[in-house]
C-alpha cells in the first residue's frame, strides 16, 4: 500500500495545508497558508489529555475519537464542502499522529487524495530553526541607525515605497522595540509565528540587492531576535539617520501621541525607568503627563534618556558605523518618498553594497 506520508519539500505538491491542530496552537504559529480546521478543540484536548492520565489510553482515545469524527464531519459540510473531487490536501498535526491521521484517512475514504505531513508541525519547526541560522546572512544588508524621533521607521516604509527591498522587523514584531514601542490594538505574535514570518520575509527577497532594515538591539518588546539575523545586522553597511531636534519632538507627538489615551499606563511604563533614573526625574515625567505636557515631555524624555542612551550602546554594535553614510531626514514633511529615492541615489553613487 502506498505511504500517505509525504515530507516537508513537497509542500508546493498540495492545494491547500490543512492544520487540524487546536486553534490554540494554530494561533501560536502555523505553517504560512495553512487552514485551521481543528479535530478537537480547545476543550476537547483538554479533556482527552486528562482522561489520558487520570482515566486510562483506551478510555481517552475512545472517546477522543468520537469527538474527533463529529468534528472532521463537521468540517466536511462546512470548510471543505465545496472542493472538487480532484482536490489535493496536505494535513499535519503536532507531530504527524492521530489527529491529522484520521482526517487524512477519512478525506481518502471520500476520494480526495490527501496525504499526511510525515513529522507534523514539529518538522516544519525544525526547518524554521534551522533556516534562521543560515538565511540571514545570504544577504547584504543597510541598516538605518540614529537617534529616537528621528523617523528611521518611516524613511524605511518610504525606501520600500520607492522599490527597495525593506525588512521591517519591528513590523513582524508588532513593536517599535523600546519601552514605549507597543503598537495599539495590535498584540505581538508569539516568537514561533515571528519566526515564521521572518523567514517568509527573507525568503522572498533577491540575494543580488540590498535589504534595508532598521537598527534593533537583541529584543523587539516580548520578541528575541534571532542571533544569525542580529549578527547580520551588525555587520551591514549603515546609514546614520538624524534630524532636527524640532522636527524629532513634533514627530514623538504625532507617533506617540495615543500613549495618552492611558496615562496611568504611561506613568506605570516610565516607572520602569526608575533605576536608570531617579525617582524625583521619573515623578516630575508623571506631573508633565498630569499637565498634559506633551512637548516638554517629549524634549525631556530626547534629551536625558533617548540620547543618551543611544550614545552608551547603539552605536557601538555596528561595526561598519564609522563609514556610514548620513541623511538629515524631515520625518515629518509630505515628501518622505523623494527623500528616499535621493539616498538611494546618494549610497548609488558612494555605496558598493548598491553596485
Amino acid at each position: 500500500m502506498k505511504s500517505l506520508l509525504v515530507s516537508l519539500d513537497r509542500l508546493r505538491d498540495f492545494d491547500d495545508i490543512v492544520d487540524v491542530r487546536t486553534p490554540l496552537e494554530f494561533a501560536e504559529d502555523h505553517v504560512p497558508g495553512a487552514i485551521n480546521a481543528p479535530v478537537l478543540s480547545n476543550e476537547e484536548r483538554v479533556i482527552v489529555g486528562t482522561m489520558y492520565a487520570q482515566v486510562s489510553p483506551f478510555e481517552a482515545t475512545r472517546v477522543g475519537a468520537a469527538m474527533a469524527a463529529r468534528n472532521i464531519a463537521h468540517h466536511m459540510d462546512t470548510i471543505f464542502a465545496g472542493k472538487p473531487r480532484n482536490w489535493r490536501p496536505l494535513i499535519y498535526c503536532w507531530r504527524g499522529g492521530k489527529r491529522s491521521g484520521s482526517m487524512t484517512a477519512m478525506f481518502n475514504m471520500v476520494g480526495w487524495q490527501a496525504r499526511q505531513l510525515e513529522g507534523g508541525y514539529k518538522t516544519y519547526r525544525r526547518e524554521v530553526l534551522d533556516r534562521l541560522t543560515t538565511l540571514p546572512a545570504r544577504f547584504r544588508y543597510v541598516v538605518l541607525i540614529g537617534h529616537t524621533g528621528s523617523g528611521k521607521t518611516r524613511l524605511l516604509h518610504a525606501l520600500n515605497e520607492a522599490g527597495a527591498q525593506v525588512l521591517d522587523l519591528e513590523g513582524i514584531a508588532a513593536h517599535r522595540g523600546s519601552l514605549l514601542g507597543g503598537l495599539p490594538g495590535h498584540a505581538q505574535p508569539s516568537q514561533k509565528a515571528f519566526d515564521s514570518a521572518l523567514i517568509g520575509a527573507l525568503s522572498a527577497f533577491d540575494p543580488a540587492l540590498p535589504v534595508f532594515a532598521e537598527a534593533e538591539g537583541r529584543r523587539i518588546g516580548s520578541i528575541t531576535m534571532p542571533d544569525a539575523m542580529l549578527a547580520s545586522l551588525h555587520a551591514a553597511s549603515c546609514v546614520e539617520v538624524s534630524a532636527r531636534r524640532e522636527d524629532r519632538i513634533a514627530f514623538l507627538l504625532q507617533d506617540y501621541a495615543h500613549l495618552f489615551d492611558d496615562r496611568a499606563f504611561l506613568k506605570a511604563q516610565l516607572s520602569k525607568f526608575i533605576g536608570l533614573h531617579s525617582r524625583e526625574r521619573v515623578a516630575h515625567w508623571h506631573r508633565l503627563i498630569d499637565d498634559d505636557a506633551r512637548a516638554e515631555l517629549s524634549a525631556e524624555l530626547i534629551d536625558q534618556h533617548y540620547d543618551p542612551a543611544y550614545a552608551r550602546s547603539s552605536r557601538a554594535l555596528y561595526t561598519h558605523l564609522p563609514h556610514a553614510s548620513r541623511i538629515l531626514f524631515r520625518p515629518n514633511d509630505a515628501d518622505s518618498i523623494d527623500q528616499a529615492k535621493a539616498l538611494l541615489a546618494q549610497l548609488a553613487e558612494t555605496t558598493p553594497v548598491l553596485g
